[in-house]
């Protein structure tokens, strides 16, 4: 007997939407400043209608962040940022995050995934996590 899968506060028997959500991009360093450039994607076939990112650093964060208006700092290595309104087939809004790392590093890991895919289920999660090594030397890492 199949049984099918529902979204979080869906009734007993609703099916979650399907929705490929991908995460694509570049991170560089230089001391202990790192920058995600991100951009998700919706691979469809459903809508999304918000849908959360999170990137975490291997490394903790200094205190005092400025961070792009839809991000919000979730932890002293985290930070959690809205996509807003993924459409099937489409890219989202490109955004960058900016952080200061507590101390200056040689290398950093970034952790980047989807923490919220708007009740949809993605049979594809492999293509919106990522795992970067980065190190301090300013060169360009993509994902």
């Amino acid at each position: 007997m199949a049984t099918a899968l529902t979204a979080p506060g869906a009734l007993a028997g609703d099916t979650a939407p399907e929705a490929d959500l991908a995460h694509h991009g570049r991170i560089t360093m230089t001391a202990d400043r790192v920058t995600v450039a991100l951009t998700p994607q919706n691979h469809g076939p459903s809508d999304v209608p918000d849908a959360t990112v999170r990137l975490t650093w291997s490394a903790p964060l200094a205190d005092a962040q400025t961070l792009p208006a839809a991000c919000l700092r979730t932890g002293p290595r985290t930070v959690g940022c809205r996509t807003g309104a993924l459409p099937a087939d489409t890219y989202g809004t490109p955004f960058t995050v900016r952080v200061r790392l507590a101390a200056a590093a040689t290398e950093v890991t970034v952790r980047i995934a989807t923490a919220f895919g708007g009740g949809s289920v993605d049979h594809n999660p492999d293509n919106d996590r990522h795992e970067v090594l980065v190190l301090d030397t300013g060169d360009t890492y993509y994902f």
